[in-house]
């Protein structure tokens, strides 16, 4: 929906990616055992995909296990806010050559861990939406 009178609109899918651009968290929902999981990572857009470093643990055992996900990511300021939803599969990224490229990404982990392997997400689907901030309107 998209008007100037309503607070929520949507944002076209090529726009989505700049969106997603100007951000640096997000989060990486998975299903393992039917159990949802959700985890937060910090991430890079690289073309129509998003990248991301993870180690050993559940978040890698559940994307090896199940690679269809959901990530969402966005941001706000006093006056309204974005968020975007992309659905796809997650890959572990192994071919030598893309991992020497994924190492200059400018994605280092925020916690003095080690994060060696590199996860792609392709999405199937990816959509956004806008929101204006504002009072509550009477009933």
């Amino acid at each position: 929906m998209n008007s100037e009178d309503s607070p929520i609109n949507a944002i076209e899918e090529d726009t989505c990616w700049g969106y997603l651009d100007t951000a640096q968290v997000g989060r990486l929902a998975t299903s393992a055992d039917g159990r949802p999981e959700i985890f937060p990572i910090n991430y890079v857009v690289d073309g129509p995909s998003v990248v991301f470093r993870t180690a050993e643990g559940s978040k890698l055992d559940e994307i090896v296990r199940n690679h269809a996900v959901a990530f969402e990511s966005d941001g706000w300021t006093d006056e309204g806010g974005w968020s975007v939803v992309l659905r796809g599969t997650a890959e572990v990224i192994t071919g030598a050559e893309e991992l020497a490229r994924c190492e200059k990404m400018p994605l280092r982990p925020w916690i003095p861990t080690v994060k060696k392997t590199w996860v792609r997400i392709e999405p199937d689907t990816i959509t956004g939406r806008t929101f204006a901030f504002g009072p509550e309107p009477t009933a």
